[in-house]
């Protein structure tokens, strides 16, 4: 028997989907098994299977705060400069290079991930069977679901990819230096890339079962591949894909009537029908530093403890959110019909922004100039110390309550991917097939859910129309959850939203009769930001392009 060695679990996280109650799916076992003891038993074999899972936490976008991808867009800025990547790359021209795709860079982490499912792929062909027909399939089901992931990726970063489905357990690597000749291999197109991960999702859900018993949650399911295919289908322009994945979806999960406590620890969420895949953290197993991370600065007196304020919720976003009424919000009219900019906003507002004179753990957010969470110019050489400096900081997953989180850390869940996003996917879809009346439908379902009332066809006679809309109200319902950035790339807007364009703070003052001046001032410190066009598709590393000579760079780089 070859005796290869397998890292079963690469780091410790535990998942959850909404297909399945109780016990989450824990990959917390870091010991190093060979053949004999992966295959000796099917407890063994399944854990081995597990650690392909772990695609998803290296892309978390709460557990690891350098890739809090909404910094890198027109919603949220961070208030640091030197130490944190998405300002840089932002604001410096020599932010991406030539084999560097800089903050975006996946390409080694991502082939390693498939190499190791590849290798798991190859055992299972070889052991896997002994404990029948649909354990085997479900697994391999579960493995090529992972890999398509980690294609996805790829794709939306650099197009087409070297595709390496060799079940080998030995060649087509490049650290495999004896196999010259798999070393070398073209990329495909980025259609067909994206045709390769679809055909494979749609294949994954075939095979995948409905739900999980309460042992197993958190493993894919048929509505987890379709959820996905829905999201994947859009970058790759195959509209009905995306419309009928997303109406496949629809048959094993539905919106929560409570948007706010989507992303409330304790609130239910391991039983929420809405959260279809997720990075649960766990308070006694996997913490992480989220609350630390994010925390208004008056928080530093409550807990004599260091908060960093990290993500800025920007001008640009906060008034984007309608009033509850739906009426628009604009500076220069909000004052006839409301007291102050604030109240009455509708709910996803109050559940992502932390604003002036919000109700935060027994006190009220101070974000005037001299107040406990004072608003501070950017800058680019200091930062702000922790401060905001876009007179705002994220509510949306921080665990108000949690007076622990200086010494154990935080334990918020990711929602990677949820069913109002789902929604407006189909949404969409629908429009870009022409139906804009069933694609209104879609979409006032998450307005509805909010109590905003719903967009007619009056709102939306043409599809640029429409797409106005929808863009929007991807922006209020899905800020902070690190799809802005994506979205903008496959909609070939970034240069549009990016591009010599600067993000802006409100400055508030605290007048002598106690009412506040509101000043819209420029939080990117003067600097102009950076999105050029070779930036849609960013450079391969060097060590592919050298040790790979079948396989070219993107243009430009």
């Amino acid at each position: 028997m070859n005796k290869i060695y397998k890292n079963i679990a690469i780091a410790a996280a535990l998942l959850v989907s909404a297909s399945s109650c109780n016990d989450v799916l824990d990959i917390n076992d870091t010991s190093t098994f060979g053949d004999v003891a992966v295959w000796s038993s099917q407890a063994n074999a399944d854990k081995y299977v597990t650690a392909a899972y772990n695609t998803f936490r290296d892309q978390s976008n709460v557990f690891d705060k350098s890739k809090f991808y909404d910094s890198y867009s027109d919603l949220i800025k961070s208030n640091m400069w030197w130490v944190e990547p998405f300002n840089n790359a932002l604001l410096e021209t020599s932010a991406f290079s030539s084999g560097n795709a800089g903050l975006f860079d996946c390409w080694s982490a991502a082939y390693g991930r498939i190499k190791r499912t590849n290798l798991m792929l190859n055992d299972l062909e070889r052991y896997g069977q002994k404990w029948g027909d649909e354990w085997y399939t479900i697994r391999r089901a579960e493995g090529r679901f992972c890999n398509a992931i980690n294609y996805f990726f790829l794709a939306r970063v650099y197009g087409g990819v070297v595709l390496r489905t060799d079940h080998s357990g030995g060649g087509g690597w490049l650290d495999d230096g004896a196999y010259d000749s798999d070393r070398h291999r073209a990329r495909i197109s980025e259609a067909a890339t994206y045709k390769y991960i679809l055909d494979e999702l749609q294949w994954c859900a075939d095979n995948l079962p409905e739900e999980w018993s309460s042992d197993w949650t958190g493993r894919a399911t048929k509505g987890m591949a379709y959820a996905f295919m829905s999201r994947i289908a859009l970058f790759a322009h195959e509209w009905q894909i995306a419309a009928d994945a997303a109406a496949e979806c629809a048959k094993y999960y539905d919106l929560v009537p409570d948007y706010a406590k989507l992303f409330d620890v304790g609130s239910g969420q391991d039983n929420s029908k809405e959260i279809i895949f997720s990075i649960r953290g766990s308070k006694n197993v996997i913490r992480h530093s989220f609350d630390a991370d994010n925390r208004p600065y008056g928080d530093r007196l409550v807990y004599n403890t260091q908060t960093q304020g990290y993500s800025n919720p920007t001008a640009e976003l906060v008034d984007m959110y309608e009033f509850k009424d739906g009426t628009a919000f604009d500076w220069n009219t909000y004052g006839a019909d409301h007291a102050d900019p604030y109240t009455d906003r509708e709910p996803r507002f109050h559940a992502t922004v932390l604003y002036n004179g919000s109700e935060w753990e027994g006190r009220k957010i101070e974000t005037f100039v001299g107040g406990s969470d004072e608003y501070r110019d950017f800058s680019i050489e200091t930062g702000a110390d922790g401060h905001t400096v876009t007179g705002y900081y994220l509510r949306k997953y921080l665990q108000e309550g949690n007076g622990s989180f200086p010494t154990e850390g935080s334990y918020n869940t990711d929602i990677v991917i949820r069913y109002g996003e789902v929604l407006l996917n189909r949404a969409e879809a629908l429009a870009q097939l022409g139906n804009i009346p069933d694609a209104l439908k879609e979409l006032n379902k998450v307005r509805a859910r909010v109590g905003l009332p719903d967009k007619t066809q009056a709102d939306a006679q043409t599809l640029d129309k429409f797409m106005e809309i929808l863009r929007h109200e991807r922006c209020v319902e899905l800020a902070g959850e690190g799809l802005r950035i994506w979205d903008l790339r496959r909609w070939r807007l970034a240069e549009s939203v990016i591009n010599g364009k600067n993000v802006h703070a409100h400055k508030i003052t605290r007048q002598s009769d106690g009412s506040y001046k509101y000043e819209t001032v420029d939080a990117d410190a003067g600097r102009k930001r950076i999105f050029l066009p070779h930036y849609y598709y960013l450079s391969l590393p060097s060590s592919e392009l050298s040790q790979n000579n079948l396989c070219d760079n993107n243009p430009i780089w």
